[in-house]
């Protein structure tokens, strides 16, 4: 017997063929539409316009890379377990967090705050005195190499706008902007994770998601990182090195 209430909207197979979101994936999918489409398309049900897709697509490749020192830990753990890169993979993953990557998530739910609120300013006003009262940073705001602006900003804007696709977000991000700037007294940088977190609020992304799509991004950044661990390993040095650079510091027993 089935069990009651349980259902799926995205897939399913019989002898016939695959079906993804009432589409068949061999006649209608395979060949027919691109990978950035078909992420819209199964994750949120409906196929973008052409404008979400090229977004979409500048989102996806803003993220990819994130250096060596986001894949540390994927290239020490391939190093460990070379036969199951799978592993390596996702260790890079787990790194999206609310320091890393994930903070468009936060700063996407920020925004849809504001949008919801009746005064959409003083709500901004108010996110930015909370963050002041525990002396933290707002969510997508500053960045340690990157002043006045981040150069991925404002061309991530640029094709928001080029595309038709800018709109209630991305004006609640520059209404949060000025809120953190007049409580700073001086202009902070808006960084990218910020830009994007109103972009993808802008096509349709629900803020509850959009650590997802960070992870989506961050995956082939990743693998190729992992190559290169293949081609010419590091892991082993960055170890070493980091055995040198933080010394033990605790007594050591008499040997004799």
């Amino acid at each position: 017997m089935k069990p009651q209430n349980l259902y799926t909207e995205i897939s399913t197979f019989d002898e016939a063929g695959i079906t993804i979101r009432g589409k068949d994936l061999v006649r209608e999918l395979i060949g027919e539409i691109n990978f950035t489409q078909m992420i819209y398309f199964h994750i949120l049900g409906r196929m973008p316009t052409p404008g979400q897709m090229r977004v979409l697509d500048a989102v996806l490749v803003t993220l990819v890379d994130h250096g060596v020192l986001a894949t540390v830990g994927a290239r020490m753990v391939y190093m460990s377990s070379p036969e199951a890169i799978q592993a390596a993979i996702a260790t890079g993953i787990m790194g999206l967090g609310s320091q890393f990557g994930g903070v468009m998530e936060i700063t996407g739910q920020h925004l849809e705050t504001i949008m919801a609120a009746p005064d959409g300013a003083q709500a901004a006003a108010d996110i930015v005195a909370s963050y002041r009262t525990i002396k933290k940073p707002v969510p997508g705001f500053g960045h340690p190499h990157h002043r006045p602006e981040d150069p991925r900003t404002p061309k991530l804007l640029a094709v928001a706008e080029k595309e038709g696709v800018a709109g209630a977000h991305v004006k609640a991000l520059h209404t949060l902007a000025a809120a953190v700037d007049a409580a700073m007294g001086k202009h902070i940088t808006i960084n990218a994770t910020a830009a994007m977190a109103a972009l993808l609020g802008d096509i349709g992304v629900p803020g509850s998601i959009m650590r997802g799509f960070a992870a989506i991004s961050r995956t082939p950044g990743i693998v190729g990182h992992l190559l290169e661990e293949q081609q010419h390993p590091a892991a082993y040095s960055i170890g070493m090195q980091a055995q040198e650079m933080v010394p033990y510091t605790g007594t050591i027993p008499d040997k004799k």
